[in-house]
């Protein structure tokens, strides 16, 4: 599988990120086979994190057998340096391992928590501290939110290796600045700074609970997936051709073989094919703001 520069981590991350969260629908023997198969395919990015039920503990038995070959990266929703610190030592712990190698700010939505997270006793401040203590390698940042406030942390944090953000054809078909996640690609691709694309399937939010309640939807996803061998074909291509770092596979563990079979595959796509991609777009449902509730 294809690698490339992850920022300045000094890691090649393959160009399909495992996205951990599929373990929690899991049981323990049926995790370890999926995390046997994601190494399998060569993919050498994991990403995990303490929200992802018990995501964390079912990754960690193949974790530690396999330490050497994956970067893993695993985040805190925690704004200040305490409950940042705590969190960390929790994962660590949960993973059984003895550092994490990108740790990363959990879905940053409003102005107020990018003040909190870089005060003098703000999560960063935690994080740089482990740091220095060798438990974390590099720290990154993730949202599914408002792309200006992802480039207002990106003037902020001169510390920050990864972004991690939406990019689908859904999104780069609209034109306000509330999708603009293309504009933080640009400056991250200026900065140097590595970039993880999230909700690549997405395909649009499910219709409201009471037409699809939330047990009877087909996948565990938080948005609709393309569910079909082309079209997450279509869509790694795509996701993987803007210039991401990384694409990260998706939350439900039907689509993860899928997903690591298109990036085995992967070779480009063509301009006209995404602007084809992106015109079929330009009238569905975003996958996005509805995630600033959650």
């Amino acid at each position: 599988m294809e690698t490339r520069d992850l920022g300045p981590t000094g890691h090649e991350s393959t160009i399909a990120t495992f996205g951990a969260i599929a373990l929690n629908w899991l049981e323990q023997e049926g995790a370890n086979q999926m995390v046997e198969l994601v190494l399998d395919r060569g993919v050498n990015h994991f990403d995990v994190a303490p929200t992802y039920g018990d995501a964390e503990r079912k990754l960690g038995p193949k974790l530690r057998q396999h330490r050497e070959e994956i970067y893993l990266g695993c985040k805190t929703q925690e704004r200040d340096y305490d409950g940042a610190r705590r969190k960390l030592e929790r994962s660590l712990d949960r993973l059984g391992v003895d550092h994490i190698d990108l740790y990363q700010v959990h879905g940053l939505e409003y102005e107020e928590e990018l003040e909190e997270i870089t005060g003098d006793d703000g999560a960063l401040a935690a994080f740089r501290d482990a740091k220095e203590e060798g438990l974390i390698g590099d720290i990154g940042l993730t949202s599914h939110g408002n792309p200006q406030l992802i480039l207002d942390a990106m003037d902020r944090i001169d510390d920050l290796a990864t972004v991690m953000f939406p990019l689908n054809p859904v999104v780069a078909a609209k034109d306000d600045d509330d999708h603009d996640y293309e504009a933080v690609l640009e400056r991250a691709d200026e900065a140097g700074i590595g970039t993880l694309g999230i909700k690549a399937f997405a395909k649009g939010s499910w219709p409201p609970t009471e037409e699809l309640p939330e047990a009877d939807r087909p996948y565990a996803n938080w948005y609709e997936p393309v569910d079909t061998p082309d079209e997450i074909r279509e869509r790694f291509d795509f996701a993987a051709s803007q210039g991401l770092s990384t694409v990260v596979s998706p939350g439900d563990p039907k689509l993860v073989a899928m997903v690591l079979d298109a990036a085995t595959r992967y070779d480009g796509m063509a301009e006209s094919a995404q602007r084809s991609l992106v015109e079929e777009a330009r009238h569905d449902d975003s996958p996005v703001p509805e995630q600033l509730h959650h």
